[in-house]
């Protein structure tokens, strides 16, 4: 079996095409970005949550496979993308000649991802939503017309900084963010946001860690 990497998935020309058909599709939608940009900052995150937590080498690549065609499901329909996209990368990666051990763990992240019906169930995953739920940023609206925006618009615009800042020492992992309250009231991040922020919470719970967010300099949870 073969060792797949990150790289080799950047270089798939299916792969490509399916982040380039999400993000089309769901930009017509009014959907935020879901493409290219948003599956590299999901897989350095992702990797990068369990180097920092020690896990081994290959658990932090899984990590980042997994976050980076998480979301390639969204060009079958939005619904359930989480599952529609474990199957599409698990057919993907018996191609590319990873093992059944591996895909396991990559495809059993994809179909958890989602708030609605996903759960940490291995590090992989865990690793992944914690990545996923912390990609808040004015670059991911497609809206271009601000008069338009509605509130998932507002939110991401407004977000001018998010980072992912693990402490192992104190088993501790933060979203942090840096939000402009003129264009969007901290109120508004929760009421979209409070699934995503309470999945953050049980995936940090199965990393042994504690989560918190922090917006503006100030810790609200």
């Amino acid at each position: 079996m073969s060792k797949i990497t990150i790289e080799d998935l950047k270089n798939d020309h299916e792969i490509t095409v399916y982040l380039a058909c999400s993000t089309e599709y769901l930009g017509r939608l009014g959907f935020t970005e879901h493409g290219k940009r948003h599956a590299s900052i999901i897989a350095d995150r992702a990797y990068h949550v369990l180097k920092d937590l020690e896990y081994t080498e290959r658990e932090c690549q899984l990590a980042a496979i997994a976050g980076y065609i998480h979301d390639i499901g969204n060009m079958i329909n939005r619904y359930n993308h989480g599952g529609t996209g474990a199957v599409m990368a698990y057919n993907v990666l018996s191609r590319l000649g990873m093992s059944p051990e591996e895909i396991a763990l990559v495809t059993s992240a994809i179909g958890n991802h989602e708030e609605e019906r996903g759960n940490a169930i291995n590090p992989v995953a865990a690793a992944l939503i914690l990545a996923d739920k912390s990609d808040v940023h004015r670059s991911r609206v497609t809206n271009k017309d601000f008069a338009k925006f509605e509130i998932h618009d507002r939110v991401n615009y407004a977000a001018n900084n998010s980072k992912l800042v693990i402490d192992k020492q104190l088993r501790k992992i933060a979203l942090e963010l840096t939000i402009d309250t003129k264009i969007c009231p901290v109120m508004e991040y929760f009421e979209i946001f409070l699934a995503r922020m309470i999945m953050s919470r049980r995936a940090a719970d199965f990393l042994d860690c504690q989560f918190s967010l922090v917006i503006n300099n100030n810790q609200l949870l």
